[in-house]
């Protein structure tokens, strides 16, 4: 194998012996930190082997879905040597209900968030570089570089949606191409001319489901030996008509109303709704909800040039940090917890989250809680500025944490932007380890926990406890 090294197979054909083999995986994805499995039969997992594995940062169960915590960098090549091992075996039958749709939505924009974040980044640097009057020759090529995914993004996403339902993705990708093309300027509905992006993201993912529906009712009713001609040909025409007469008006509507709720929200009662995403943001990630956010995310990005609704989310990492910083204080016996503590740190000031949760504050149980009003807090802090005039947005989903520094976005200017992101990472990192410090701990707790594990004279890492819902 290449590109993925030894130690990355080697993870890779553990977890999945201890999942229950190739035969035991319907479904193989993965998102920035985790490893996301769907699973013929969890009893079949061998638990405290999966657990234990020294690359596994902590688990999270639910049913038949295992999401195997593995940190940035490495989830990349333990999921390219995963997938190798079970290339011969044809995935399960997908689960249904809402939870499952939305991971089926995720996994259309989570492979994007690698170019929005570089595309970020040089935008961001172009806006540097175009507020100080440096190098005006090199921005009109950095600004086509930045801007260019985005123009397409629609495409992309068309492709994506294809190919996690069913379909052809390049017929996806064809049939949403028409949301971006120029020539929709002549064409009109309802009264309107269209114009190119309308509906935005939205448009091209209803336009690859269509493309998907009627292709799979075109492939079981023509004759095999027209199939390479018709169905292609049926497919772009008939989506493709119902894009242009009817889902890019609708997902412009819809798109319009997402902005102009966001913006109202943050005008009238900013400081509330940071608070209330800020803190929930943490459960809403262990409930896998957190995932019907991406869209909207990509819809902001699309429509306004960033999302505003993301650095109040990213309080909820600062809150994790504070509170994980407080365990570390009141637990000044425990080797285990504090060991714990110092190597997932750095992770966690970066916005990796996963090893905190799931290492310290989860199952420890009131820390989590706290860790939550410390990103409420921080929320609050950034919903108030936008209050008041200085909003704060993300040109790229994905990092938090300090890493988002790059990817900032404000009215304001740059430094004003980057002072109130930072204010609100000081709001959580204060309010977390305060609210931890005094009400994380009982006394039991505390009896229990402020001490070496007994037959242990080295700090083992902290083995993560799985959360079932």
């Amino acid at each position: 194998m290449t590109g993925q090294g030894p130690d990355a197979r080697e993870t890779a054909r553990a977890l999945l012996e201890y999942v229950g083999g190739a035969g035991n995986v319907h479904e193989v994805a993965h998102c920035m930190t985790r490893l996301r499995l769907r699973l013929a039969d969890p009893g079949a997992v061998r638990r405290d082997e999966l657990y234990g594995h020294p690359a596994v940062l902590g688990v999270v169960a639910d049913g038949d879905a295992y999401q195997i915590v593995l940190g940035p960098g490495v989830v990349d090549r333990v999921t390219a040597a995963f997938e190798e091992l079970i290339a011969a075996d044809p995935p399960g039958a997908r689960p249904g209900g809402v939870k499952a749709v939305l991971r089926r939505v995720a996994n259309v924009f989570v492979p994007l968030i690698p170019a929005l974040i570089g595309c970020g980044i040089v935008a961001g640097i172009t806006g540097v570089l175009a507020n100080l009057g440096v190098a005006p020759g090199l921005t009109p090529a950095l600004a086509a570089i930045s801007g260019g995914f985005m123009a397409l993004i629609a495409v992309f996403v068309g492709y994506n949606t294809a190919r996690e339902f069913g379909g052809t993705p390049v017929l996806g990708g064809a049939v949403a191409a028409v949301v971006v093309f120029p020539g929709v300027e002549r064409i009109e509905v309802f009264g309107e001319r269209l114009h190119p992006g309308q509906g935005g993201v939205l448009g091209a993912l209803g336009a690859a489901l269509v493309a998907v529906a009627v292709e799979r009712f075109c492939r079981g009713r023509v004759p095999a030996a027209l199939d390479v001609l018709v169905t292609p040909a049926v497919t772009v025409v008939a989506a493709g008509l119902a894009t242009l007469y009817g889902l890019m008006y609708a997902a412009g509507e819809v798109a319009a109303a997402v902005g102009a709720a966001t913006d109202r929200l943050l005008a009238a009662g900013g400081a509330v709704a940071g608070f209330v995403l800020g803190g929930l943001f943490l459960p809403l990630v262990m409930l896998g909800l957190h995932q019907a956010l991406i869209p909207v995310h990509a819809t902001l990005i699309e429509q306004q040039g960033a999302t505003v609704l993301l650095p109040m989310l990213a309080m909820a990492g600062a809150g994790q940090v504070g509170a994980a910083v407080a365990v570390y204080a009141r637990l000044p016996r425990n080797p285990v917890v504090r060991g714990t503590v110092r190597s997932a740190l750095p992770a966690g000031l970066l916005g990796v989250g996963e090893p905190l949760i799931y290492g310290v504050s989860l199952p420890l149980g009131r820390p989590f809680v706290t860790a939550c009003v410390g990103g409420a807090f921080g929320g609050g802090f950034v919903g108030a500025c936008a209050m008041l005039g200085d909003r704060v947005g993300a040109t790229a989903i994905g990092p938090s944490g300090w890493a988002l520094f790059p990817l900032l976005s404000g009215d304001g200017g740059m430094w004003a932007t980057a002072a109130v992101y930072g204010g609100g990472l000081l709001t959580g990192y204060a309010v977390g380890f305060a609210a931890t410090y005094w009400f994380g701990f009982t006394h039991d707790m505390l009896t229990e926990h402020d001490r070496a594990p007994a037959g242990r004279d080295a700090p083992p890492p902290v083995t993560p406890r799985t959360t079932t819902r």
